[in-house]
């Protein structure tokens, strides 16, 4: 096939930076707009096959869809007494918000608690309601501030989930401002370049209106799902991604420049011939890890499978794009103030990296032995990392009303108040199924639902010969105690005979998400750790080699587990983890890590067929440590960028990923890998043709790679 000529190798860098530029002014707004297709619904994402999933569907046909809960609690200035008069006023005020706008039936009677120092009311409200949700809870707690000489609070499920709603709010902004702002200044320290910085930049921003304006497409027809934490999730996967590719192509261009006397197209072709392969396998192997959460019970979970996978595949679009074609323009300018030389390409890099690989020479199976026994020491914690969800005072980071109002309702009511669990059970055993349900331990009442749509004396409501019965229990719903209870109450009703009974509501969702996530990562992380394996193999040509990789990335993933058990615990003081935590944490980490190990071996691979297996350690080492370290460093901080969202599910994300891939490029990548390739020697590479190359007593030799070229003899 033709070389093209000079005319048509420059047109066609100025041609795809034209339809990127009209990529980003067209589809840009697309990132502002995901909100819109957005839903922080918690109710949503739950387990598609889980009992209490059955439990709302059953009670859709008592003509009760699934409502939201906005408890009202209100308590006098001085913890004193509250009179009937009072209580009278609160039943008044409940009883003006029948037929509000997003208010579902009759609120419940102001009802005293057992110290008659406060009341508590119950207002039902549509779980749908989105962005008019937080004005609904204004015009409640209006209404009820109308009761003099109370303090009113807001608590229960609806006032959570406008907490929720706050906590995302600006996240198209603030968000993706800090990771930019962090990754441009960590780029200008490192690389000492005015331009190079901007172009990364450009070109990550660039592919996240590319991503934004698809998945908004895709979610405005109900092809995926997008919430808050997806949203944010994928602003930052796709800039972290597209900075970290963009870094690999930038050093590698850089290189050529230098061996080529800065010829521009020569040396572009060079660089992407030889970055190519690595960048695209690194991306399949995050896309595909990320697919394999559509194997998850949960909604939201599958929901940023599908999400994620586009932003990775629009990251690797512009770097192989939009980058090339800027560089090409600019050539040795957009390094500028530095300029490649000679010396900079090849195998000699920075003399940081040449004391690493000269460490790693001298002394291989001391490096992998300390750093190994390091590593195992930090996992050896990782079991102490509780997943099985964190109560409500932990889910914000910072103070939130939800939160203090709960704390108010559990200290005058119990701890199930307003958001009972809901048992649906054949009307014949209705009575035997409550009684069954009344000596659970961790119940404080259960009672039937009547025909004016709450549970109390008189007929219960019978609809296809089914009953509901709600059970009122003694802890917080989402405290360990009432799962702990829910699992006792399914275990207790499931024996009445011929009831057939079901146990959903507010506890048994959490209960079920959790079980379910233990489900998923038993199913998800072999999947992914499968796929990455097959990745390594079709791009190492090996079998030996891909396995060692996939289990030193599996032990940073347990080493940062263990120093997070840690740090969540005695330094931010969390209890536990979401149960999905350990999941994501998988997901991102692995694929993640295994990124850097396959821009290290591809290039390993590479200099040893020209140069020895020992030398070709080496060589690689000290050519991508720096390229690799800095986009590490990047990605670590993009990560860390979540921590502005104060939510306790999103800081934790964001430590083990920040944390875990700075131990995967200081420790695992530039230390324990290498030392234990060069302790192995050729047969690390077993059964690829560099296995069975001809080693000297100084690792010489020659291989023939599968194109039939045959390597250089070199020394070291």
């Amino acid at each position: 096939m033709p070389r093209p000529t000079r005319w048509a190798a420059r047109l066609l860098p100025l041609v795809l930076l034209v339809l990127w530029l009209a990529v980003g002014g067209g589809l840009g707004p697309y990132a502002g707009k995901l909100g819109e297709v957005a839903t922080n619904d918690q109710a949503a994402f739950l387990p598609q096959s889980a009992e209490s999933t059955r439990v709302i569907e059953a009670q859709r046909a008592f003509r009760q869809d699934e409502t939201l809960p906005a408890l009202v609690v209100w308590t006098s200035p001085g913890d004193g007494p509250i009179d009937p008069e009072t209580r009278a006023a609160a039943t008044r005020a409940l009883a003006t918000l029948t037929g509000q706008p997003g208010v579902v039936g009759t609120p419940t009677p102001a009802l005293p608690s057992e110290d008659g120092k406060a009341l508590r009311g119950v207002v039902q409200l549509r779980p749908d309601l989105g962005d008019e949700l937080t004005p609904t809870l204004e015009e409640i707690d209006r209404a009820a501030s109308t009761v003099p000489g109370t303090t009113v609070w807001l608590a229960g499920p609806a006032a959570t989930q406008a907490d929720l709603s706050d906590a995302f709010a600006g996240i198209d902004g603030l968000l993706l401002a800090v990771a930019l702002v962090t990754v441009l200044l960590i780029l200008l320290l490192v690389y000492r370049s005015v331009l190079l910085p901007l172009i990364i930049i450009v070109g990550a921003v660039l592919a996240l209106a590319l991503a934004c304006a698809v998945v908004y497409v895709l979610a405005d027809h109900d092809v995926v799902r997008v919430d808050g934490q997806v949203q944010g999730i994928l602003s930052i996967l796709v800039i972290g991604a597209a900075t970290d590719y963009a870094l690999l192509l930038a050093a590698r261009y850089r290189e050529e420049l230098a061996r080529l006397d800065g010829e521009r197209v020569p040396a572009m072709r060079a660089a992407l011939r030889r970055s190519a392969g690595p960048i695209t396998a690194s991306a399949a192997t995050v896309a595909l890890a990320l697919l394999a959460l559509l194997f998850s019970d949960l909604t939201n979970n599958r929901a940023l499978g599908p999400v994620g996978a586009i932003g990775i595949v629009c990251a690797v679009l512009s770097t192989l794009t939009f980058l090339p074609a800027v560089l090409v323009l600019l050539g040795r300018a957009a390094y500028w103030p530095s300029r490649p030389r000679p010396s900079e390409s090849g195998g000699d890099g920075h003399k940081i990296w040449r004391r690493v690989a000269s460490l790693v020479d001298r002394a291989p199976r001391k490096v992998w032995a300390v750093t190994l026994a390091g590593l195992l020491a930090c996992a050896a914690f990782a079991p102490v990392l509780e997943s099985k969800g964190v109560p409500l005072d932990e889910i914000f980071v910072n103070d939130a009303p939800s939160v203090a109002a709960q704390e108010q309702l559990g200290r005058h009511f119990p701890g199930g108040a307003g958001n009972p669990a809901i048992v649906i059970a054949d009307a014949d055993a209705a009575t035997r199924v409550t009684a069954a349900a009344e000596r659970v331990e961790g119940v404080d009442s259960a009672a039937a639902v009547t025909a004016s749509g709450r549970p109390g004396a008189g007929a219960p409501l019978v609809v296809d010969g089914r009953v509901r019965i709600d059970v009122t229990l003694t802890d917080a719903a989402d405290s360990d105690a009432a799962k702990a209870a829910v699992a006792r109450l399914r275990t207790s009703v499931h024996a009445v005979p011929g009831a057939d009974a079901l146990v959903g509501g507010y506890t048994a969702q959490r209960y079920d998400t959790q079980r379910t996530a233990e489900r998923d990562r038993m199913l998800i992380v072999p999947v992914v750790l499968a796929v990455i394996l097959a990745i390594l193999v079709l791009l190492l040509r090996s079998v030996l080699m891909p396995l060692l990789l996939v289990a030193t990335v599996a032990l940073n993933f347990l080493a940062t587990l263990g120093v997070s058990a840690l740090v969540f615990r005695y330094v931010f003081g969390f209890s536990g983890t979401d149960s999905s935590v350990p999941l994501y944490g998988f997901v991102f980490l692995v694929a993640l890590g295994v990124d850097y190990n396959i821009f290290l071996m591809s290039r390993v691979r590479e200099e040893s067929l020209r140069h020895g297996v020992r030398e070709g350690v080496l060589r690689g080492l000290t050519a991508t440590g720096g390229v690799i370290t800095s986009a590490g460093v990047v990605l670590a901080a993009t990560f860390a960028a979540l921590g502005v969202i104060p939510l306790a599910f999103l800081v934790q994300i964001a430590f083990i990923v920040a944390f875990g891939v700075l131990l995967d490029t200081l420790v695992v990548r530039s230390l324990l890998v290498p030392a234990l390739v060069r302790d192995l020697g050729p047969v690390a590479w077993w059964p690829g043709a560099l296995s069975r190359k001809a080693t000297g007593p100084e690792g010489v030799g020659t291989a023939r790679d599968d194109a039939g070229a045959t390597g250089t003899p070199s020394r070291p």
